[in-house]
């Protein structure tokens, strides 16, 4: 059997499929990832380059240098105006047909929920929810790209940021414990659109004991594999919509 038969004959034989994601599920919707060769930590700004790009996305900038944090985040991580791809549909039309019982997400753009899907744990935060760091108050998606003010500022007198994981600040501990109970569970588990680099969140595939494992990457992953392995080196939007046609599935 071909790459889209063998997908498609373990889906058959699952109940509980996984999908576990990174930056690569984005990219065809024109959201670049973080280490391409056209990345984002590739990306020179004169604003930007005398910062290191992980410190551009750390606590560290966002209490040290507010103004370069709020500028950085108003330019590179709006994707209030992007549309889902065909990646998103096919896997919210998975679990509308009850095959996918969760989504873990590395991304911050919101894309899955935009095209459909309801399970969704996003483990790094998300970039269209905002709130008060010192009372907690929430604000809606637009607040800090609106918001006129190199520093938004609550009516508490406290920042206003997005709910997204910085680096030095840990993971939202409800969205990794639904994440994990959710790997551990599946009888079928897609990785896709990530090279697996980023810890923790890459190492929650590892609580994996199901059947299938279905890995869908451009680049090869240092991932153990078996005979129940499916390695698929494409562009996870081309490749969902080979399945989808051959499903008969409309996106």
């Amino acid at each position: 059997m071909g790459t889209v038969e063998t997908f498609i004959d373990y889906l058959n034989n699952s109940s509980k499929v996984v999908f576990f994601g990174g930056a690569g599920v984005s990219t065809e919707s024109g959201i670049p990832d973080f280490r391409s060769k056209d990345g984002l930590y590739n990306q020179h700004d004169i604003r930007f380059d005398q910062y290191r790009p992980e410190y551009l996305l750390s606590h560290s900038c966002l209490v040290d240098h507010p103004e370069v944090y709020f500028e950085f985040h108003r330019q590179k991580m709006d994707t209030r105006n992007i549309d889902p791809n065909d990646a998103h549909k096919y896997l919210a039309k998975l679990e509308e047909a009850g095959k996918l019982t969760a989504i873990v997400t590395q991304n911050i753009d919101g894309l899955h929920q935009k095209a459909g899907s309801k399970k969704v744990y996003e483990i790094h935060g998300s970039a269209l929810r905002n709130y008060c760091s010192k009372c907690g108050k929430t604000y809606p998606e637009d607040y800090i790209f609106e918001n006129k003010d190199s520093i938004p500022k609550c009516s508490c007198g406290g920042t206003i940021r997005p709910d997204i994981t910085l680096y030095e600040e840990g993971l939202p501990e409800d969205a990794v414990r639904g994440a994990i109970s959710a790997i551990a569970s599946a009888d079928m588990l897609i990785i896709g659109g990530t090279s697996l680099t980023v810890y923790p969140a890459a190492s929650y595939i590892d609580y994996f004991r199901g059947k299938y494992l279905v890995i869908i990457n451009q680049s090869p992953l240092n991932i153990k594999t078996d005979s129940n392995t499916l390695v698929v080196s494409e562009r996870i939007g081309d490749f969902f919509r080979q399945v989808a046609k051959e499903e008969g599935v409309e996106l």
